[in-house]
């Protein structure tokens, strides 16, 4: 299936592997030992793209998806990658939620390439935040949702993120239902989600294809 752009899909969902690289064969996070994706898993996927800067719409529907009606979400673990674009869209949703009177509990960063990536995962979830707003790279973010998923308590449920982790290969490379639930904006201010093993995008209110 071709991807579509975010705009002209009503919803359209992404199959893993649709950007012709091999489909994993990862059967999730084992229950013991490490969690981190085999050397050659990470192979099969070549290399994945770095965030683009976040758009003001992109913002705006992020919040949306933490601001529903009688939402009860008023704390927040903020979590981003060390490159420039995801910092500062980590920058900018920090400002914008506590322009609101709520509260960012923890800001945590990780790298692209960790020994285990645990430090992170309880720093973001040892405040027991409402929920978790992730700017991140794919990559490094696949490993570190492994590791949150086998050591924390984290629901990706209850976490948003920015458009760079609207990709079709990030549900294989994490692993069967890792991200299962997890939400996020894209750049013309509409919304994706995961499903299981798919990626589902939703164009902004009101627009038509």
């Amino acid at each position: 299936m071709r991807r579509m752009p975010a705009r002209e899909v009503r919803p359209v969902e992404s199959r893993p592997g649709e950007h012709h690289h091999t489909m994993s064969s990862l059967t999730g996070p084992p229950a013991s030992g490490s969690p981190l994706i085999p050397a050659e898993e990470l192979a099969a996927y070549g290399d994945l793209p770095c965030p683009a800067p976040h758009t003001a719409a992109e913002l705006d529907a992020l919040i949306g998806l933490l601001t529903p009606a009688r939402s009860r979400i008023e704390t927040v673990a903020v979590g981003h990658s060390r490159d420039p674009a995801s910092r500062a869209a980590a920058d900018a949703f920090t400002a914008a939620w506590k322009a609101r009177g709520a509260k960012v509990l923890a800001r945590v960063d990780w790298p692209e390439s960790a020994a285990s990536w645990l430090r992170p995962a309880r720093r973001l979830t040892a405040e027991e935040p409402d929920a978790w707003v992730m700017a991140a790279a794919p990559l490094g973010f696949a490993q570190l949702a492994r590791r949150l998923r086998h050591s924390t308590d984290w629901d990706p449920a209850r976490t948003v993120a920015f458009a760079a982790l609207r990709d079709s290969r990030l549900p294989a490379l994490a692993g069967p239902d890792t991200l299962h639930g997890l939400r996020g904006a894209t750049a013309e201010g509409g919304t994706w989600a995961v499903r299981h093993r798919w990626v589902t995008s939703y164009p902004p209110p009101g627009s038509t294809a």
